[in-house]
């Protein structure tokens, strides 16, 4: 897998993260810079670590599924993207108070980075760098969280759907792509 497809799912993955940060832009009345770093780590650090345990995991069974394992991650990317989709219906954004609460933001970040773990999966089947894919995924994370958090502040929750549907979208083609040059019927 080439270092686009990689900062595509970063992004892709990023997006629920950044709904997530934008939710908390919208509460921070005080200390805004540090607020947004410390959510912006908090996003960045657990989805680029959520791969790599996934990674592990399917690295346990990539030689006995290597036969299918362009369909394994067809239908996981697929499904995470599907997910994402049907998660932008939710209008909602619940706004707390202007706080930094650690333990909540801790679940806040595993939560969102859940399906980072399921890509971790189809990464073994791929073989691919795990360190630059950890690496490229937690610093794309990272930076669009940070940005999450400003657009809270300043714009609201406009955007939050439009991101994660984007994020799904790119999901699913990267899934495709995957599943169409394993078959040969694409070569890039």
């Amino acid at each position: 897998m080439n270092f686009i497809s990689v900062l595509l799912i970063g992004v892709g993955l990023s997006m629920d993260a950044f709904a997530a940060a934008i939710c908390k832009g919208l509460a921070i009345k005080k200390n805004f810079l540090e607020k947004s770093l410390v959510i912006a780590l908090f996003f960045g650090v657990f989805q680029g670590l959520m791969p790599l345990i996934g990674y592990q995991l399917g690295s346990i069974f990539a030689e006995k599924l290597q036969a299918m394992d362009h369909w394994i991650a067809f239908v996981l990317l697929g499904l995470i993207g599907l997910n994402m989709i049907r998660e932008a219906r939710d209008k909602t954004c619940p706004v707390e108070e202007d706080r930094l609460d650690i333990k909540n933001l801790f679940m806040l970040a595993i939560a969102t980075s859940i399906d980072a773990l399921a890509v971790g999966v189809s990464f073994a089947f791929l073989k691919i760098r795990i360190s630059l894919a950890v690496l490229v995924i937690g610093l794309t994370t990272f930076i669009i969280s940070f940005a999450g958090v400003q657009i809270g502040k300043f714009f609201g929750i406009a955007l939050k759907d439009k991101a994660q549907v984007a994020g799904g979208v790119i999901l699913i083609l990267l899934g495709t792509k995957i599943l169409v040059e394993h078959l040969g019927l694409l070569t890039l």
